[in-house]
């Protein structure tokens, strides 16, 4: 299916955990566009049960969930919010906060039907709500996450995470990978990758022509010419120089503990490279809690989530925060959008490159 076809089509979110917050932050962010011009196209993929429930605990103070079934229109998000029912989830799955095998496994279904929609063209981006990695484990599917999940759903080769704030935007080297094992993951062309699939997507979805991207050392002050490490010297400053030689703006190693001091409100770069989870996500938490999101470089569909996880304590309780999802759906939102724009600035060779530079 064509790129335009896919962009004409709703975007897909995948309920995540039923014993999680994921139905209520999905009816809580919905409702903030209900009614509006802007408001997206959404379907829901998971259980019309859980969405009730959650519907119900919020006093039905959010778009109604209403099933949805193949080939009929989705709308914009308004009275109602459309569900595909998935199978039929016993109760005791769908008690909040009590996760379970069964809800696991169906959490595994609600991703791999989105990503299949997603990839097929019958939906214009994929938004996942939060799963636990424990259970989806207990539920026989070994994936750390769902970007590793994703990746071989999409037989993407490369991919990275990247999360992105209103102030930062950061893609890590490294993710799910313990302290302990970093330095022996890191390598030129895990670097080199990493740094070029940044800078692709900040050249085609983030709109910078030419991004200027900031690389971050491994060690302490960025290893002080050796004295502290040699990662810097072996591996990242080698993956710089290549990016440069691609034709890439970026710059390093930088240390890290300097790398996000900001010049009268602004950084100096477009965006960074971290090596590892923590060296990223401290930044970005400290900076964007509420709205930042996960994006999957590399995929070849639009995908982001919240940055948080399910939150079973709180599950139910109708208190769950929804900024992250309704910024996970704007962000993927957004994107479609300049898409659209792009699809329509199509009229010649150079029409993507201008529309770019003039974003820029």
């Amino acid at each position: 299916m064509s790129a335009a076809a896919r962009i004409d089509q709703p975007i897909a979110i995948s309920m995540g955990d039923p014993a999680g917050i994921g139905p209520e932050v999905i009816l809580k962010a919905a409702a903030s566009w209900a009614g509006r011009r802007s408001a997206p196209r959404l379907l829901v993929i998971g259980d019309l049960g859980a969405m009730l429930a959650a519907a119900q605990t919020l006093n039905y103070q959010v778009p109604r969930p209403a099933r949805w079934t193949s080939g009929q229109q989705v709308g914009p998000v308004g009275d109602t919010i459309s569900v595909f029912q998935v199978g039929r989830l016993a109760s005791r799955a769908l008690t909040p906060g009590r996760p379970s095998v069964e809800g696991a496994r169906a959490a595994y279904r609600y991703i791999d039907i989105g990503a299949r929609m997603a990839l097929s063209g019958e939906a214009s981006a994929l938004v996942t709500a939060p799963i636990s990695k424990r259970w989806l484990n207990r539920a026989g599917f070994e994936f750390p996450g769902h970007s590793e999940l994703l990746a071989e759903i999409a037989r993407a080769p490369r991919w990275r995470m990247m999360f992105a704030g209103r102030k930062l935007r950061l893609a890590l080297v490294t993710v799910h990978v313990g302290l302990a094992e970093v330095s022996r993951t890191l390598s030129i062309e895990n670097v080199f990758d990493t740094i070029e699939l940044l800078a692709s997507y900040m050249r085609t979805r983030g709109a910078i022509a030419n991004p200027k991207l900031a690389v971050l050392g491994f060690n302490p002050h960025a290893g002080e010419n050796g004295l502290f490490g040699r990662e810097e010297i072996e591996v990242i400053a080698p993956a710089i120089k290549k990016a440069g030689k691609a034709g890439i703006d970026a710059y390093g190693p930088v240390p890290p503990d300097t790398a996000f001091i900001r010049s009268g409100g602004k950084f100096a770069f477009d965006a960074a490279v971290a090596m590892y989870h923590d060296q990223g996500l401290i930044a970005v938490k400290t900076l964007d809690f509420d709205n930042a999101v996960n994006v999957t470089l590399g995929l070849p569909f639009i995908r982001t989530s919240p940055d948080h996880g399910t939150a079973y304590d709180i599950a139910g309780k109708g208190i769950a925060r929804p900024q992250s999802m309704r910024a996970a759906i704007a962000f993927a939102s957004d994107a479609v959008r300049r898409a659209k724009r792009m699809e329509k600035n199509r009229s010649g060779p150079d029409a993507a490159t201008s529309h770019l530079s003039r974003q820029s």
